[in-house]
Order: structure tokens, then C-alpha cells, then sequence
């Protein structure tokens, strides 16, 4: 049985900034995963009546680009990347949510080094909780996808011999990401 709706009061729902994650993963050197976050992250999203009125945008900040590696960090936001002085963020727009129960695919826009393109994120829905702290609602989503950087123009790269490169074109995207209700009255 398809519902055709969230399972969430309608209403804006905004992205707590300090329980959201918003990851990525390369292979480096064909051997090994490289994880990277950002810090920066301002999300919605805005429940309507069904699905189809529903709508998930997302700012994401590319200056708070995290690695562990001070280096890497600012390599990654010099023009061979992300270019995060042209273009301070990364943004995504929903443009479709189908699905039900605890799983969907949310269909977007994403905006990266001026460039937008379609993708399609797997998502679980992990329920809702009151947080004590402040009696607010708080609601649990996980997301993962890919992209390939070579679609927004993200074509930095070295070749290692036969072939490996220095850092793969697939970039898989795996965000946590805890909703606040919206207040009540």
C-alpha cells in the first residue's frame, strides 16, 4: 500500500547543524577510500499534503571542506576542485521524493563548480524522537549516492601507469542528517 506522503507533520523542517553529516568518499591511488565532510550545512525540508508537494534544499558550505589533512583541505578548494572562491557553495533543490514507509529516492539538482546536474539519492527514514534537551521533534534520515566530478567539470587528475589514477572519478555521498520540527504555533 502506497501512502504517497511523509511520515512527518507538514511543515519546515530544518537541518540540525550539529547532528548532520554531509560525507564523501574517493579512491586514492586505485588502493585506498579518502572520506571527506563538510561543516558548513544548511538544510530543509518542507512537508506538504503528498509527496509531490514535498520539497529537500540544501546549502552546503565548499570552505569547510574537512579531510583531516590541512593540506588536502585547501588543495581541495583551489580551482583544481572545488573552486571555492568562484563558487562558495554547493547546492541541491529536490525536483521528486518517491517512496514509502522508511525508504525513498530523493530525485534533485545538484549545483557544484557552477554546474547542475540531476541526481538520485537512497534514503532511510529513521523514525522520530522527542530530544529532552528542548522537548523539540526530531526526525532521522541516512542518504547515500555517487556523482562523478567529471560531469562538474572537477577534472584534476594524474595518471599512475596502466589504469590508475591519483584520484577516481566516482565520488560516493553519504549524509546523516537530523531534522527539527517545526514549532508549534
Amino acid at each position: 500500500m502506497t501512502t504517497n506522503q511523509l511520515p512527518l507533520a507538514p511543515g519546515t523542517w530544518t537541518a540540525d547543524p550539529s547532528h548532520t553529516t554531509v560525507g564523501f568518499t574517493v579512491r586514492h591511488l586505485g588502493l585506498a577510500k579518502v572520506r571527506g565532510r563538510f561543516d558548513g550545512v544548511d538544510a530543509s525540508l518542507t512537508v506538504g499534503d503528498d509527496l509531490a508537494s514535498s520539497q529537500v534544499s540544501a546549502s552546503i558550505e565548499l570552505g569547510t571542506v574537512a579531510t583531516g589533512n590541512a593540506d588536502r583541505d585547501a588543495h581541495l578548494q583551489s580551482s583544481d576542485f572545488f573552486n571555492s572562491e568562484s563558487n562558495p557553495q554547493m547546492t541541491f533543490v529536490s525536483t521528486g521524493i518517491e517512496g514509502e514507509g522508511e525508504e525513498f529516492t530523493l530525485l534533485g539538482d545538484l549545483t557544484l563548480n557552477g554546474i547542475t546536474k540531476p541526481v538520485e539519492l537512497d534514503v532511510e527514514f529513521f523514525g522520530t524522537s522527542e530530544f529532552p534537551m528542548d522537548q523539540s521533534t526530531r526526525a532521522g534520515f541516512s542518504a547515500t549516492g555517487s556523482l562523478s566530478r567529471k560531469e562538474y567539470g572537477i577534472e584534476f587528475n594524474m595518471a599512475l601507469g596502466g589504469d590508475k589514477v591519483m584520484v577516481s572519478d566516482k565520488v560516493a555521498l553519504e549524509l546523516d542528517v537530523q531534522l527539527v520540527a517545526p514549532s508549534a504555533g
